[in-house]
């Protein structure tokens, strides 16, 4: 009785502490590297994901701009106004990684093309999608991902 006791508690436990790490403002991703989490700035709306981190000076290492679509479609950026470099983690509506582009240039008016049926777009410092090894095939976890599509679910 004692053993199923503490299985229940463990799987409390287990389940609590899953559903806090899928909170609006936190971004977990996840491949053969390992697993990394970020707090996160959601951009939903055009205005929002037009302004993005324009403007931004610094910004700390385990945080991040998560934008938000409606609907799939392809995501196109560039990093006009924008003072820091970034990585661009492209996200398909299932949560897996389609496209990282590494280190944009601050300022740089080039387009970033991270392709078709990109759902989110997740920017987090220049050099961080690097160091932890994030690549096209690794997964994305939050709760606004289709929970039915998604690949690592909340």
């Amino acid at each position: 009785m004692r053993v199923i006791f503490l299985a229940c508690v463990g799987l409390a436990l287990w389940a609590g502490m899953a559903a806090a790490a899928c909170r609006d403002d936190l971004v977990a991703l996840r491949g053969d590297w390992g697993e990394a989490r970020f707090s996160v700035e959601i951009a939903d709306t055009d205005e929002s994901r037009a302004q993005g981190l324009m403007f931004v000076e610094k910004m700390p290492t385990r945080t991040g701009m998560l934008f938000v679509y409606d609907a799939p479609q392809r995501a196109v950026f560039w990093m006009k106004n924008t003072l820091i470099p970034l990585d661009m983690i492209f996200v398909r509506a299932n949560g897996v990684v389609q496209h990282v582009h590494h280190e944009a240039v601050p300022g740089d008016l080039t387009s970033i093309d991270g392709g078709q049926n990109v759902l989110m777009v997740l920017e987090i410092n220049g050099g961080l999608a690097r160091r932890y090894g994030i690549s096209a095939g690794d997964q994305l976890q939050h709760p606004r991902l289709p929970q039915d599509l998604a690949i690592w679910s909340c």
